[in-house]
């Protein structure tokens, strides 16, 4: 018995697993914000800055702060002052010129401590040159290089600063689509299977993978809107990928409709066979690749990358493709437990 039904088990416990793990592994620590964020050249700036998750207390000894400019050229701070764990003052003096033939330059804040390691906030200020001059600004900037930054110990996901917390939902929302498609695949499967054989076995799996890779389609929807409303803002925003998502199901919700309008069972078979055929087909371009062509918000769009990264380093990866796997045989196995329930009633009807 167990033998044959290790998979479901596995299953199981890959999701206990996933959430497990999802959901109690810490973010590193990070930048939540910097005031003020725009300054002038010249001025010496003051800098409130406030951490997530950090020690700034615990670790100020080794506490050390920078502006980068470029890869080749950073500012560091003058002082330092330490409210609490969460709190610091910066100061940084920035020269009569920048380095740079932009009137307006945005800076990179690092912090770097033994306890927290490295944390970035990308366009942490922008500077305003009153008087632009690259070759007195070479000759201005004081140049303090960015070396031997430390890296916290432990496992823990990254922090992104418009992601936060919810960067969890990426073992749901993304690995629910994943295994969506992988479901939708096998069902496409068996779909050409009936086509070439008319085994009503191979319809009925089809019709039930079917139906669980649109339930997994729709909770994808559902993590995502969730998503969407902490980091854009609102719960669905018209984004061309959520469009695009929403076109695919309905797509695949005209699936059960047009297998339901006939009373003939082969030709309901047949039907519904090329149209799921068709309705993949359609899936693909609709959610990788119009999206692609287009300004998005959503990553993996327009020139937004997903799953790279930046969004996904290794330690993410040891939660996020386990998790594709378990919901990948958890909706396996849901689907098997409905075709087993569409045979029996097939052959009721017989």
């Amino acid at each position: 018995m167990l033998r044959s039904n290790w998979w479901k088990l596995l299953a199981v416990l890959i999701i206990l697993y996933t959430f497990l793990a999802g959901m109690l592994v810490p973010l590193k620590p990070g930048i939540v914000k910097v005031s003020p964020s725009s300054a002038h050249t010249g001025e010496l700036i003051e800098m409130e800055v406030t951490g997530y998750n950090s020690n700034y207390l615990k670790a100020k000894d080794s506490l050390r702060a920078w502006l980068k400019l470029d890869n080749e050229r950073a500012l560091g701070a003058s002082d330092l002052e330490v409210i609490d764990d969460r709190n610091l003052k910066i100061k940084f003096q920035i020269p009569e010129y920048l380095p740079a033939d932009e009137r307006i330059k945005d800076l990179t804040l690092i912090l770097d401590n033994s306890k927290d390691g490295a944390s970035f906030l990308p366009s942490a200020v922008f500077i305003t040159q009153d008087s632009i001059d690259p070759d007195m600004g070479l000759k201005s900037w004081q140049n303090t290089s960015v070396e031997n930054l430390n890296e916290k110990a432990g496992i823990s996901f990254p922090f992104r600063n418009i992601l936060k917390e919810s960067i969890r939902n990426t073992y749901f929302h993304v690995s629910l689509w994943l295994s969506m498609v992988i479901i939708f695949i096998a069902s496409v499967v068996y779909s050409i299977k009936y086509l070439r054989t008319n085994d009503v076995d191979s319809d009925l799996k089809a019709l039930s993978l079917t139906r669980i890779g649109t339930i997994f389609g729709f909770l994808g929807l559902i993590t995502g809107a969730i998503w969407a409303k902490n980091t854009w803002g609102a719960y669905w925003s018209w984004d061309v990928k959520q469009n695009m998502t929403a076109i695919a199901l309905l797509i695949y919700c005209a699936y059960f409709v047009l297998r339901s309008s006939f009373e003939d069972p082969e030709k309901s078979a047949r039907l519904g066979a090329v149209y799921n055929i068709f309705a993949f087909a359609a899936l693909i371009p609709l959610i990788y690749v119009i999206p692609r062509l287009t300004d998005s918000l959503h990553p993996g769009a327009g020139g937004n990358p997903a799953l790279g990264g930046e969004d996904l380093d290794n330690t993410m990866r040891m939660v996020f493709y386990p998790a594709v796997i378990g919901w990948t045989l958890f909706g396996l196995w849901m689907g098997s437990l409905w075709y087993r329930a569409d045979r029996l009633e097939h052959k009721l009807n017989e």
